[in-house]
């Protein structure tokens, strides 16, 4: 049998997504890190390997066999508590459940369009991590909405982070994938949109749905914008 590239992408695929596991774990365990901290490393380590994918698997249907896979992991994980570094004491939302099912879709739906792919995954992995992040230390001015709390600072870092990791896929991943780049300031203009969507979105999001909704909306605005 002919030893097809998918078939190394999937190799390091789960070494790479089983490596950002590992190191999350050391730091919550050596660096005695809480898991608020090491839950949003997972979150964008596992996120940016939406790069990987596009550029190491060749069909879609072999793309999208480890987000699968950890949609079932990391329920269980859930349930149990088996993955220390992505559960708290506390059950949290189910957002690790809701995130590679996010990722598979988008693997689905857009595996033609492999830098709007990308760029869909942006403003949940950095932009929601972002917010939780300097939300929970330079948290203030405090708002709720479906009963969820949320601060404007944690909202404004995820419309900033939002708007810087979008532009970089859309202006940086047609010069990894070999196409031709978009114009840096319609870059800027498609990147603002998508963030400003993305944080209403965020912000009216209950229970970790975001994982969802999030990457639904960016991939709905990213494919009106660009045509």
């Amino acid at each position: 049998m002919e030893w097809k590239q998918d078939y190394t992408a999937l190799i390091v695929s789960y070494a790479y997504v089983f490596g950002v596991l590992a190191v999350a774990e050391l730091f919550r365990l050596v660096g005695k890190r809480p898991v608020s901290f090491t839950r949003k490393l997972i979150h964008i380590g596992v996120g940016m390997w939406v790069v990987g994918t596009v550029l190491l698997f060749e069909t879609w249907y072999f793309a999208i066999i480890p987000p699968a896979t950890f949609v079932l992991i990391n329920a269980f994980s859930y349930w149990r508590g088996a993955i220390k570094a992505m559960e708290g004491e506390e059950r949290a939302d189910p957002g690790t459940i809701y995130f590679p099912i996010s990722f598979g879709a988008l693997i689905y739906f857009f595996w033609d369009q492999p830098v709007l792919l990308v760029a869909s995954l942006m403003p949940m992995t950095w932009g929601d991590a972002m917010a939780a992040v300097f939300g929970r230390r330079f948290g203030y001015y405090q708002y709720t909405v479906g009963g969820r709390s949320r601060t404007v600072e944690g909202s404004a870092a995820m419309l900033f982070w939002s708007w810087l990791a979008t532009f970089g896929a859309l202006f940086g991943m047609p010069f990894l994938l070999g196409q031709p780049t978009i114009n840096w300031m319609l870059g800027l203009i498609y990147s603002g949109v998508v963030a400003i969507v993305c944080t209403l979105v965020e912000a009216l999001s209950p229970w970790g749905i975001d994982n969802l909704t999030v990457p639904a909306a960016a991939a709905f605005m990213l494919n009106v914008l660009r045509g």
